[in-house]
């Protein structure tokens, strides 16, 4: 018998992560982005880390195609870009979204507290996810607090 989706889901919330916007473009350049908070280091020779996508999430078949991707870490007061890239809406995610190209050419959010890019270095589907291994091309991080997310809510850090 399987686990139960929904008691799996309630006790996985319990498990308190940062919240970064995924980026990449697709082959004619147009970006593509989604919310998650699947990501962590892997490596520091050579320089990985992972995230993991849904299948059925829209920018799946961008990271797909283009084979590179950018995370970009927000910050504590950015909220509405986290639910902005959380959205189906592709094709109206960046507007008004201040970014600049990383050197994959994947999107790097403006005021992400954090950056890096990434071209996929290995990747394994893992039930209705793909675990993406990036390695880092590039990155940054400036001064911030940190957008948390904890039991389907978002809040901030306090140090």
């Amino acid at each position: 018998m399987a686990f139960d989706r929904s008691e799996f889901r309630r006790v996985l919330g319990h498990w308190t992560t940062g919240v970064a916007v995924l980026t990449t473009t697709t082959p004619d350049g147009r970006p593509c982005g989604l919310t998650a908070n699947a990501f962590c280091s892997v490596s520091l020779e050579p320089p990985l880390v992972l995230v993991c996508v849904a299948h059925d999430a829209d920018t799946y078949a961008c990271i797909e195609e283009s084979r590179t991707f950018a995370v970009n870490v927000l910050r504590a007061d950015q909220e509405r870009t986290a639910r902005r890239f959380a959205t189906f809406e592709i094709d109206r995610k960046f507007d008004g979204i201040a970014y600049r190209q990383a050197i994959s050419g994947a999107p790097i959010l403006d005021d992400a507290l954090a950056w890096v890019d990434c071209r996929i270095y290995d990747s394994h589907i893992a039930g209705d996810h793909t675990i993406y291994v990036g390695e880092v091309l590039e990155a940054d991080a400036v001064d911030g607090v940190p957008l948390a997310y904890y039991r389907s809510g978002y809040g901030r850090f306090l140090p």
